[in-house]
């Protein structure tokens, strides 16, 4: 279907598809805890290669621990390992904390900056990480091509690039700029509870008649209700018009798979 169709056609089919998944998912939001840029910041490098859910049980802690710039770049690394180890990967967001504090007291007295060419330049920060801060603690809106964004995408042949600056860029184009952030969230959203990358929901699935994939996943009510993810998992199934008692009550826990 998608790929024989206009550029102008692909727009208008992702925009409907934009609109149906603002109505799937009206609770989607950044997933990781936080207040302010700083927590933000911090939150996002942590969520590499592990789940949100396993960031948000660390970070109070932390959180609680380290309130400044400055105390991450003074912070005793044992200290710090000790409260990361959870996340994975522990030594290296230790040491992307501690720069990443340091960078923060050196060039930008202390504050996080709000803007993507300052971003990108913060230690521990790349242009995904720069645009989850700018969308969600400066209202900046930004495009976030996690991975499963950049599956999804591909897979609803909005884009057919791979490299995460050009689907950004893509994606773009096919969206007002407004919408960006959201846009973001929903498509994460739909990546977590509907369109896994084994075995997405199809039969189960809100854009089933506008995805190019459909079938990629089983396409019968009863398969796919039992794929669906989340606290919301029967709503979602109410939304594809499926009967939401096929969704067993075990899905409707939150999901954050990275």
């Amino acid at each position: 279907m998608a790929r024989s169709e206009s550029d102008l056609s692909r727009k208008r089919r992702a925009r409907k598809m934009g609109r149906i998944l603002e109505e799937t998912h009206p609770d989607a939001h950044c997933e990781l805890n936080h207040e302010g840029p700083l927590q933000l910041a911090v939150a996002t490098i942590l969520s590499a290669q592990t789940t949100d859910q396993r960031v948000n049980e660390v970070t109070p802690k932390l959180f609680a621990r380290y309130t400044t710039a400055a105390e991450y770049a003074a912070a005793d690394r044992a200290e710090l390992e000790e409260l990361l180890k959870p996340t994975g990967f522990f030594r290296n967001k230790t040491d992307s904390l501690m720069k990443l504090g340091q960078a923060l007291v050196e060039r930008h007295g202390g504050e996080v900056p709000g803007s993507l060419d300052e971003l990108v330049k913060l230690p521990g920060i790349g242009r995904k990480t720069a645009n989850v801060i700018l969308g969600n603690a400066f209202d900046v809106p930004g495009i976030t091509v996690d991975t499963h964004f950049q599956r999804l995408v591909r897979r609803w042949e909005w884009t057919e690039e791979s490299d995460p600056v050009k689907i950004e860029h893509a994606i773009g184009a096919l969206f007002d700029k407004r919408d960006w952030t959201m846009l973001s969230h929903r498509v994460i959203f739909h990546g977590r509870r509907v369109c896994h990358a084994r075995k997405p929901a199809c039969g189960a699935c809100t854009l089933a008649k506008l995805c190019p994939s459909f079938g990629t996943g089983p396409t019968e009510a009863a398969a796919a209700a039992k794929l669906l993810k989340g606290p919301r998992a029967r709503e979602l199934a109410v939304a594809a018009g499926v009967d939401p008692d096929l969704v067993p009550a075990n899905a409707m826990v939150a999901t954050d798979a990275p």
